[in-house]
């Protein structure tokens, strides 16, 4: 039997995920988390109060739904929560009336450029009710009257977070974030917690030089009480670190620079995506939009860049029914997993090196040079030795010597591993700028 690539399983777990209405708070958000938290053993849930004060911002109150739908007098649901998740703008409060056409027209959200679309609406922090529905169908809804039900509850509760941290030999930790905050939409809600989970649980197996911390949180606040718990110590110890959403199309790689542009992350994954996705888009600090903000505010200053593909608010499904299981595919997502891991090997690896001998080390005599010389040239392996050495002075680090050598570093590792056995190469303190 052929084994399941990351990709598959990632693309299983987002047909899952699917269905669940989630939003900043509330069962669909904790539905999500105990179902990564089965797959991601020390996955920690934590609980917070609405009204709690994180920097300049509140807890809301909890929101949850289970039913909603607007129907002619004859009872025929016209717009239908159980249909789409996306119908209801999210935090509508309770409501049970009956409107006509023009009441009904007011509290309703479509587009008319994308007119088969359900557009993705919500209203945390001021109090309303609202259904979203594709253009095409508002446009046929009829004289009315209607009526209209929210069946939800928003009242006093919590706001579900969760982390894991994965200790390394080292306090030096790198931050993966992402957020569980959006119903049924599947590059921009999704991908992003499926390929952390899916790192994750890569990073459990294998021999770790550095930390790692997983956050898993709703967008914006529960970033924002998550860095008002643990930010001197995050300050303290993070060194590279990745905001991880719209990680499952095949469509071309986005690099959006952090506030500084030269952090360990911004540069890592700079070369990589040159090396392996040249085709990628640039973008600047202008078009951020998502937790990269807090992560790079003023006075919090944490080197965490966006992770994605297409980039949030630049694909045509974004934010709306069309971001479904047909935008995202598990090639998509096994080529992310391996792009991210490329990253965090490059990252765990980076050292500023120095040679340790005065001229060029004798390379012949521990098996790293050929015994004759030819006109060609050697082999890549000896040009990259050679190359490599010459840069190793002490003040470049792996993916500075990457970069001047025209090599992807992730090549350069085991290269470097043979000149430290050797005892030709010395690593200098770890360097993240």
């Amino acid at each position: 039997m052929d084994a399941v690539s990351p990709g598959q399983e990632m693309y299983r777990w987002m047909a899952d995920l699917f269905p669940i209405c989630r939003s900043l708070t509330g069962d669909g958000v904790r539905e999500t988390l105990r179902y990564l938290g089965d797959l991601l053993p020390g996955l920690r849930l934590h609980e917070v109060p609405s009204g709690t004060q994180c920097f300049d911002w509140t807890v809301p109150d909890e929101w949850n739904i289970r039913d909603a739908w607007v129907a002619d007098m004859q009872g025929n649901r016209l717009i239908d929560f159980k249909a789409s998740n996306l119908h209801v703008v999210g935090y509508s409060e309770p409501v049970d009336t009956v409107v006509t056409r023009e009441e009904l027209d007011a509290r309703l959200y479509s587009l008319p450029d994308q007119p088969d679309a359900i557009p993705y609406v919500t209203s945390y922090y001021k109090r309303t009710w609202g259904f979203c529905i594709a253009h095409e169908k508002r446009e046929a809804l009829g004289p009315g009257p209607f009526r209209v039900v929210i069946d939800s509850t928003l009242a006093p509760g919590h706001m579900t977070c969760a982390d894991l941290f994965l200790p390394g030999r080292s306090e030096k930790t790198v931050v993966l974030s992402t957020y569980v905050c959006h119903p049924s939409m599947a590059n921009n809600e999704l991908s992003g917690p499926v390929l952390q989970t899916a790192m994750a649980r890569h990073l459990m197996q294998r021999d770790r030089e550095l930390s790692y911390l997983l956050v898993f949180v709703p967008e914006t606040i529960g970033t924002i009480w998550y860095l008002s718990q643990h930010l001197a110590e995050m300050q303290r110890n993070v060194v590279a670190g990745f905001v991880l959403s719209c990680t499952g199309d095949d469509r071309a790689w986005s690099y959006l620079p952090s506030r500084q542009g030269n952090t360990l992350s911004d540069r890592t994954l700079l070369h990589v995506l040159g090396a392996y996705h040249p085709d990628f888009k640039r973008y600047t600090f202008l078009d951020r939009a998502s937790d990269e903000r807090q992560y790079n505010s003023p006075g919090v200053d944490l080197p965490i860049i966006p992770f994605a593909r297409s980039l949030y608010r630049h694909y045509p499904e974004y934010h709306t029914s069309l971001d479904d299981l047909s935008v995202v595919s598990p090639a998509g997502l096994d080529n992310s997993f391996t792009t991210l891991a490329r990253c965090l090997e490059i990252i765990e690896n980076n050292r500023t090196w120095r040679t340790t001998c005065l001229c060029e080390p004798q390379l012949g005599k521990r098996g790293l040079y050929p015994t004759t010389s030819m006109k060609n040239g050697y082999c890549n392996k000896v040009n990259i030795i050679i190359d490599y050495l010459a840069y190793a002075d002490g003040t470049l680090d792996l993916v500075q010597i990457a970069d001047r050598i025209g090599v992807p570093a992730d090549e350069c590792i085991p290269v470097v591993r043979e000149l430290v056995a050797a005892g030709v190469l010395a690593p200098v303190e770890w360097k993240a700028e």
